[in-house]
């Protein structure tokens, strides 16, 4: 691991992050943060046990088309990253480390990053595997019409989203081990252990400038 006590693990909803840093963090002795907890967008519009949709999340995802919901929550995230940048270079500089994960971390963000001590991931998933991880977290055969439709909703914008992400990561030219894979049938150990290689690696996965 060298001198890197921030790791950034970014990806699409559904695509393993916390489970994810929450190992890496464990074998590293890092703290585990989501960049959810800093400032939360409309969360996920299925029902869990003791949970409801919010109308307003359910209002959010029925009113605004794919690209809609696309823009909001990548506008979003721009509000978000000077908050985000502050508790990287607070952990760069300091004593503990951190694994941040979080859809916020977008790779055009991270790449102009000037913190030291610093490197970065992406988890993808094939559509399909995000799908799946969706439906049986919301009970889609279960659910109603309407609920189904808040899902695929949501399901269509996370495609949209990883879509983006892997173009943006393509067109900057990073190191392909940037992306790890996450999908079905990859236990999180070993994913684990792929996202800690891209971070051994020579140039630190996109560590920053060093201090």
């Amino acid at each position: 691991m060298g001198d890197v006590r921030v790791v950034l693990i970014g990806g699409t909803s559904n695509a393993g992050k916390s489970a994810v840093a929450q190992v890496v963090a464990e074998r590293l002795g890092f703290a585990c943060r989501s960049t959810d907890g800093l400032a939360r967008h409309p969360g996920r519009p299925w029902r869990t046990p003791g949970r409801e949709v919010p109308e307003h999340v359910a209002e959010h995802y029925r009113s605004l088309t794919v690209e809609e919901l696309v823009s909001s929550v990548l506008d979003h995230y721009e509000r978000l990253w000077p908050r985000i940048e502050e508790l990287i270079a607070q952990h760069a500089a300091g004593p503990g480390g951190l694994v941040l994960e979080g859809s916020a971390l977008w790779p055009a963000r991270v790449a102009v990053l000037t913190v030291p001590h610093t490197a970065a991931v992406w988890l993808a998933a094939e559509d399909t595997v995000v799908r799946a991880r969706v439906h049986r977290a919301g009970r889609y055969a279960q659910a109603t019409a309407g609920e189904r439709h808040l899902m695929d909703k949501f399901l269509a914008r996370s495609a949209r989203y990883q879509s983006l992400m892997r173009a943006e990561l393509a067109g900057l030219g990073l190191d392909p081990a940037r992306v790890v894979d996450s999908g079905d049938g990859r236990p999180v150990e070993a994913v684990a252990d792929a996202v800690l290689r891209a971070v051994d690696a020579p140039d630190g996965g996109r560590r920053a400038q060093r201090s």
